[in-house]
């Protein structure tokens, strides 16, 4: 009994580490394209010390303390103030060890300083800037996507019954209106009810000044969120009906589950156990990749509802050219997705009984 035991804890051991090193590999991988591509290859940098130059050139000549000075030993001194900003930010070596020294340091979570953005507080500090707006994004996305998971459970459980009625007709009928993105939906939204119909904020997270009161800061949090999570849930509703009422449908036809009707079981009984059990695991998984993959398209959306979450500050940041607060950005986005990924290896086995680790397989 113990060796058994021992060797299961040892299959589960060798499979989470090399589950942990697949993953980390991956984000390895992903993060230093990341680097690659935000910098153009070296490109960027090249835009940098013309920057700097541009910069110090404008401050020294402007200075009244220089006017007098020889315009050679002015250009002198602007010379080794650039060399002396270029050397500080390490733009004096080459663009593939600097490369690795930013995969090194991101990998550890040491993000760096923005260059030219900062946190409300006035920190430079990239994982300061991120941490601030991170939640946010979480209380927005996490608010619409749980709102459209139970909903689509529920009313898919609900079709699978009344396979052909009216309402699953309707249903089939508006799933193609998910092609349209949530920000799509938001622009009219922000038309009819903040403009034609003002009974909501056109966009923010809070009014303006905040109120200091905690309950009506709330209150006003939820009134700015009202017009975003709507508009996310109406792009993503009908589809998500539509597929999991197609996988309850599948499984309401097999074998055990026509015996669990014929034995009398209720009905309530057969569609928790029999129907919802066995089509969780994919369900949940197909949830917690677009709960993670969707935050991608916080870029448009929290532009259109001005939200100051992560997509806000990552638009601020390719505007700006910001490659440290980019990085950043898709490096908490990377870690975020292994962590999932490697979650739902194991979510697997205890929503499903059917899979099992054997020999550190899956």
């Amino acid at each position: 009994m113990m060796n058994s035991r021992l060797r299961d804890f040892r299959r589960l051991g060798w499979f989470t580490l090399r589950r942990v090193l697949a993953l980390f590999v991956t984000v390895l991988i992903g993060v230093y394209l990341t680097i690659v591509i935000a910098n153009m290859g070296g490109k960027v940098d090249e835009l940098r010390k013309l920057q700097i130059r541009s910069t110090v050139s404008e401050s020294v000549r402007a200075d009244p303390s220089f006017s007098e000075m020889d315009s050679e030993k002015r250009n002198e001194l602007i010379k080794e103030q650039v060399q002396l900003q270029i050397e500080q930010r390490n733009l004096d070596e080459p663009f593939i060890w600097r490369s690795f020294d930013y995969l090194a340091q991101a990998i550890q979570l040491d993000l760096g300083r923005a260059e030219e953005m900062h946190s409300d507080t006035g920190s430079r500090a990239v994982y300061d800037i991120i941490v601030e707006r991170l939640p946010a994004t979480l209380l927005l996305f996490g608010t619409a996507n749980l709102l459209v998971f139970f909903v689509s459970v529920y009313a898919a459980l609900y079709l699978s019954r009344r396979y052909g009625s009216r309402l699953d007709r309707a249903v089939i009928g508006l799933a193609p209106s998910s092609a349209a993105p949530a920000w799509f939906y938001g622009i009219f939204l922000i038309l009819l009810f903040a403009f034609v119909v003002p009974v909501l904020p056109a966009g923010g997270m809070v009014a303006i000044p905040p109120p200091e009161d905690p309950w009506v800061y709330a209150g006003s949090v939820l009134e700015h969120l009202v017009l975003p999570v709507i508009a996310m849930f109406l792009s993503s509703i009908f589809i998500s009906i539509y597929s999991w009422r197609t996988f309850f449908l599948i499984h309401s036809s097999e074998d055990y589950v026509e015996m669990a009707r014929a034995k009398g079981l209720p009905s309530n009984l057969i569609q928790s156990r029999y129907i919802l059990r066995p089509t969780l695991a994919p369900i949940i998984t197909n949830f917690l990749l677009m709960l993670i993959g969707l935050w991608s398209g916080a870029i448009i959306l929290e532009q259109v509802f001005n939200w100051p979450g992560l997509g806000t500050l990552l638009f601020q940041a390719i505007g700006h050219r910001d490659t440290p607060v980019i990085i950043g950005g898709v490096v908490i986005f990377a870690y975020l997705l292994a962590v999932t990924v490697f979650m739902l290896d194991f979510l697997y086995a205890i929503l499903d009984p059917r899979v099992r680790i054997e020999g550190g397989e899956q």
